[in-house]
């Protein structure tokens, strides 16, 4: 049984639409970047202290009222599933022992929400994952979490997310800002501001456009798209419409525009909160310093670890 509070099914919005109760997690990739670590663990079960990746995900899901969760997986990542499934003898034992701590921590994956999954056998792009979850979804609107990013528990994104696709019925997505010439690195869009009504959800932009990757003088904004969507049950239709784009592949992004060239509404919330970016080892080491640091168990002594570390290599020293 998931631990979320509220059941979304009877929350709506004052337009009379439904709640998205169902979250999608695309976690089928092959995690190149992080060979070769992730030859044999999926690159989502990597610790970020000692919770995975995938667990923080799930977590913000199930924060949100989303207790249904959909894994899309691939070759090699059963390990994924394991991960949210009870463990009776590990749990034994830690009860022997009388560890109440951590048997709580061990017990807690299996709280979170109902786990599914579906084999994407191969990855053909986030709009070729995204269109496995159909049979799962149905035609109802749902939440689509990229498997590298999440954001902090005490700031949350998705609930405004939620509130804003049951009160428009159409693509919601989320933006972040970067520094202008960053913004080669990342999906950009082109927004107008949008309707006053929406205006008490957040801040919320109208999205007019988005183009991959631009060089900063090309760029229309700086805003980035973020790895979280929630997007209407017409999406699958789109995905079936959309021919394969950047790199070969089927693109979400491709089936979102298409959506809205044919009139279905696409909004987005910026969010000004905490992003954890796990995707590249670079971000993924910055995250579990910036967790580490904030834990109440232990933040206090790696924080003044951190600082003697840093003074020292300035000085040249080991750091040890």
């Amino acid at each position: 049984m998931s631990e979320h509070s509220a059941n979304p099914s009877s929350t709506v919005a004052a337009t009379g639409r439904p709640l998205a109760v169902k979250a999608v997690i695309p976690a089928a990739g092959l995690a190149t970047r992080f060979l070769p670590a992730t030859k044999a663990v999926p690159k989502e079960l990597l610790p970020v202290v000692d919770r995975p990746v995938l667990q923080y995900i799930v977590e913000e899901a199930a924060q949100a009222g989303l207790g249904d969760v959909l894994l899309i997986t691939g070759r090699g990542k059963t390990s994924m599933v394991d991960h949210f499934d009870r463990r009776p003898d590990l749990e034994t034992r830690l009860e022997e022992k009388g560890d109440a701590e951590r048997l709580a921590a061990v017990r807690r994956p299996s709280d979170l929400a109902e786990i599914y999954t579906v084999r994407q056998p191969e990855q053909l792009g986030l709009g070729h994952a995204v269109g496995y979850a159909e049979a799962h979804v149905g035609d109802q609107p749902f939440a689509v979490l990229l498997g590298d990013e999440f954001v902090k528990p005490s700031e949350p994104l998705l609930p405004a997310m939620l509130e804003l696709q049951a009160r428009t019925g159409g693509v919601v997505l989320a933006f972040f800002e970067v520094d202008p010439a960053d913004t080669k690195r990342y999906g950009i869009a082109s927004v107008e501001p949008a309707e006053a009504e929406l205006t008490d959800i957040g801040e919320v932009v109208k999205v007019t456009g988005m183009v991959e990757k631009p060089q900063p003088e090309d760029a229309p904004s700086n805003l980035a798209v973020l790895g979280r969507y929630v997007l209407p049950g017409t999406i699958f239709d789109a995905i079936r419409r959309t021919k394969p784009g950047s790199g070969g592949e089927i693109q979400l992004t491709d089936a979102m525009e298409l959506l809205r060239t044919e009139g279905t509404p696409v909004h987005a919330i910026v969010y000004r909160g905490t992003r954890y970016d796990t995707g590249m080892p670079l971000g993924y080491l910055q995250t579990v310093v910036q967790i580490a640091a904030e834990r109440e168990d232990m933040g206090a002594e790696f924080r003044s670890w951190l600082a003697d570390f840093v003074k020292a290599d300035t000085a040249g020293g080991s750091g040890t």
